[in-house]
């Protein structure tokens, strides 16, 4: 199996942490953000993992060289200078992902999810983990019912933890879905994945999972402090 890190963003509510330094690449408990997941990944037997780069591009590799050091085999999907949002990044690094379903996280999140739990074949198009709504985001994302299915509208909601499996076709038909909006006339094209998950949504075609243990959106350099504190005590 393989897998997606968004590391792209240019995480600016971070600043100035960020001026020099990926997000993805500050450290909590002593090693990178983006480290976390890579531990947990190799240990479940992905084997290949693509980051998809735009700010600070250049410091990725030198931080976390090919991936031999986890057992892995790195890719970088460099977006240029403006990252393309996550629509747009999953869709250019589908070309180093294959035709199989991927695991997808954040790369500036922090959890205690076991990976393992993630379905190598998601019964419908995606899987989405969620989790509890943070205090920065009390109105959450998306309904999860007892059916395990995933809706856009309906309470009460929960926040979606930036974990999930994905097949590739949920993208086969993006340009439609996402219409003509800023971003989609460029070549390779910006837009956001919300859209399609909504739209696959209505068809009953996410399901997903509520995963109650300790979870945080590494958004702010208190929140990074807040995790450095709480991995290294």
């Amino acid at each position: 199996m393989r897998a997606l890190i968004f590391a792209a963003g240019k995480g600016e509510r971070m600043r100035p942490l960020t001026e020099r330094t990926p997000k993805p690449l500050l450290q909590a408990g002593g090693k990178p953000l983006v480290a976390w997941h890579l531990e947990k990944l190799a240990a479940l037997g992905v084997s290949d993992v693509v980051l998809n780069i735009s700010w600070l591009a250049e410091c990725f590799e030198p931080v976390l060289g090919d991936g031999s050091r986890w057992g892995l085999r790195l890719h970088f999907s460099n977006e240029g200078p403006e990252p393309l949002e996550t629509g747009g990044g999953m869709h250019k690094a589908l070309a180093l992902l294959g035709d199989a379903p991927f695991i997808a996280v954040n790369g500036d999140i922090w959890t205690d999810y076991d990976f393992s739990r993630l379905p190598h074949e998601p019964a419908r198009l995606a899987h989405l983990v969620m989790v509890d709504n943070p205090a920065q985001h009390p109105r959450g994302d998306f309904h999860l019912d007892d059916g395990s299915t995933l809706h856009a509208q309906g309470d009460p909601k929960l926040t979606f933890s930036g974990i999930g499996v994905y097949r590739p076709s949920l993208l086969d038909d993006w340009r439609q879905v996402i219409g003509p909006v800023p971003g989609t006339e460029l070549d390779p094209p910006r837009f956001k994945l919300a859209p399609l998950l909504q739209a696959a949504m209505a068809s009953g075609d996410i399901q997903g999972e509520w995963h109650r243990g300790r979870w945080t959106d590494v958004g702010t350099p208190e929140r990074l402090a807040q995790l450095d504190a709480a991995l290294s005590g």
